[in-house]
């Protein structure tokens, strides 16, 4: 199955493989929604809670509404809401997996942090976190006959373990399926479950934990620090 961000950061886990805001949280949400506001504005001050805000209001509209209407609505909040930018650049460090509060209050991320960060909102609005993985892949650049060679980050979500799965990028604003995604080649992927070998959705069993990647789950912790579950 075939599947761009220059994040050349990526590579050494390709090394893996080959060896106004609502102060009452959401119903039936895992996140503390007050802890969570109390964490984003003590750390970028009030300015931030227009836009946490509009954050937690979109998670409760999509609470009753189909994972069509959901993937659509988030994957777009976030394309339009983060600016892309350079680990680098945001951290002052070559890599740095930004936890959705740090992308929010920052207004900026690279493509592992709109992945994650719409990873976490899915599953805040009841997307089961077996229909979500995060890819790896390697981004084919310039021509159809370019070989792939820069890392790059998407969210895939799969309706059924047999689905084909549709991947949301940061890169462009609709969402599709991975078989128009010729640019993209999967290397594995990864959830709250565990590391994949690879991104078929019927590989329900993870062939690793969390820890043997060791950014995902140092992103975990930081994550639950925060607030969220």
């Amino acid at each position: 199955m075939v599947w761009l961000c220059s994040n050349t950061r990526l590579r050494p886990l390709l090394a893996f493989v080959v060896c106004a805001v609502l102060s009452v949280p959401l119903v039936y949400s895992a996140a503390n929604f007050e802890r969570l506001l109390a964490s984003i504005t003590q750390r970028w001050g009030g300015g931030v809670a227009g836009k946490f805000g509009a954050w937690q209001t979109l998670l409760q509209g999509l609470r009753s509404e189909s994972d069509t209407v959901r993937i659509k609505k988030i994957n777009d909040f976030f394309n339009r809401q983060v600016t892309f930018g350079e680990d680098s650049a945001i951290w002052s460090q070559p890599d740095y997996w930004a936890t959705p509060l740090e992308t929010l209050g920052l207004g900026s991320g690279d493509c592992e942090d709109f992945s994650i960060a719409k990873y976490y909102s899915l599953k805040e609005v009841g997307v089961a976190s077996d229909k979500l993985r995060l890819i790896y892949v390697r981004a084919k650049v310039g021509s159809s006959d370019a070989v792939a060679s820069q890392a790059h980050m998407v969210l895939a979500y799969y309706a059924q373990p047999d689905s084909e799965p549709l991947v949301l990028d940061n890169l462009i604003t609709d969402i599709r399926p991975a078989s128009r995604r010729t640019d993209l080649v999967p290397v594995f992927s990864f959830n709250s479950e565990g590391v994949f070998t690879g991104v078929s959705g019927k590989e329900a069993t993870p062939a690793a934990g969390t820890g043997r990647l060791s950014r995902w789950e140092d992103l975990l912790k930081r994550a639950r620090a925060e607030g969220f579950e």
